[in-house]
């Protein structure tokens, strides 16, 4: 059975794997760094071992792909107004229990029903709809890593940007590969603390989270940060002041972070977050010394806006993931004070 999926044309032999004694295999693509014997897959259920060799049973599997604000990822600091292609496949390497996007993160792939899409059809349907970048996002794009590899090599040729929407819990190698082929946007979830992530997440390591926001950095990626408040269960101040300062240390104080608000999903049925504790780590943030942070998921709260950090500007004004006002000069200052505002990209007005 193993040996019939290597016909399908999502089935392809992974970069990101070593081998082991016995035929077993270890992969390489993401920190669960799993152990998998013939005939297996890995945790995330997108990684098969044929004889001895790892295989991606999602390469250019695509489950939904549409053009998308870029504002929406949520990105308020990269190519702000502008529209990205974004496509997502199956699976996940978490098992967060308040999933929005559960119908597609908790399927398993199935190469002989899979919806392939060539790397260079996808470049081509980005420029033919006028998007400026491309964005894999919707589940874990960690999954996508080969194939979005070969479409950011070709967009990024061609003047789009590239970027993921991820849970940060990709190894080094995976991160260094997407670098090298294009990826110039990261947008990291991070989930909470230590306890949130042993207790929801199934043991995983906050660290790895951090360090790749930390490498992501220091690649030269433009980086942001997302911190979803769920109610009862990283929604304290403890936890919250934790989280403010360790991305200080790691991002930077430039680097923007959004609080945004959880809503019930999946098996999680706690009520929605409290606007009040949004708009408390909103402060906590600035206090501890973060220039940009925002409330998210709460439609025309005014902690949505961007303010120079300098003089207190409102200098990007923006409504249901729309850019409604940009008052930064042609290049990026504020225009009461004239401190640079870090932007990634041009504003596109549309």
């Amino acid at each position: 059975m193993s040996l019939e999926l290597l016909k399908y044309p999502s089935v392809k032999e992974s970069i990101f794997y070593e081998r082991l004694c016995d035929d077993k295999v270890k992969c390489s693509l993401c920190e669960r760094r799993c152990v998998i014997s013939v005939g297996a897959r890995g945790f995330c259920g997108t990684r098969i071992n044929v004889d001895g060799k790892l295989y991606s049973l999602v390469y250019g599997d695509v489950s939904a792909i549409e053009s998308r604000p870029i504002e929406i990822k949520p990105f308020y600091h990269y190519w702000p107004g502008s529209t990205a292609l974004t496509f997502s496949t199956w699976s996940c390497n978490f098992i967060c229990p308040w999933c929005q996007n559960f119908h597609l993160s908790r399927t398993l792939p199935s190469p002989s029903r899979a919806s392939f899409l060539d790397p260079r059809l996808v470049v081509e349907l980005a420029l033919k709809y006028g998007d400026q970048g491309l964005c894999a996002s919707f589940q874990e794009p960690t999954l996508l890593t080969e194939w979005a590899g070969d479409v950011f090599s070709r967009g990024s040729k061609l003047g789009l940007y590239c970027c993921y929407v991820s849970n940060g819990y990709l190894t080094i190698e995976a991160l260094n590969f997407l670098k090298n082929n294009g990826l110039d946007g990261l947008k990291i979830d991070v989930k909470g603390d230590a306890i949130t992530y042993s207790k929801y997440l199934g043991g995983l390591d906050v660290e790895v989270v951090w360090r790749n926001v930390r490498e992501a950095k220091r690649l030269g990626l433009h980086v942001e940060v997302v911190n979803l408040i769920v109610t009862g269960v990283n929604d304290s101040e403890d936890c919250i002041r934790l989280i403010v300062e360790r991305h200080v240390k790691e991002a930077g104080p430039e680097t923007p972070i959004h609080f945004t608000r959880y809503f019930p999903a999946y098996k999680f049925k706690a009520p929605p977050t409290k606007v009040e504790v949004l708009e408390m780590a909103y402060s906590l943030a600035k206090k501890v010394g973060v220039w940009y942070p925002y409330v998210g998921n709460v439609p025309g709260h005014k902690f949505s806006h961007t303010y120079c950090h300098n003089c207190g500007e409102r200098v990007i004004v923006r409504s249901d993931f729309k850019v409604l006002g940009y008052y930064l000069s042609d290049d990026g200052r504020c225009p009461k004070c004239g401190v640079q505002i870090p932007i990634r990209g041009k504003f596109v007005r549309r």
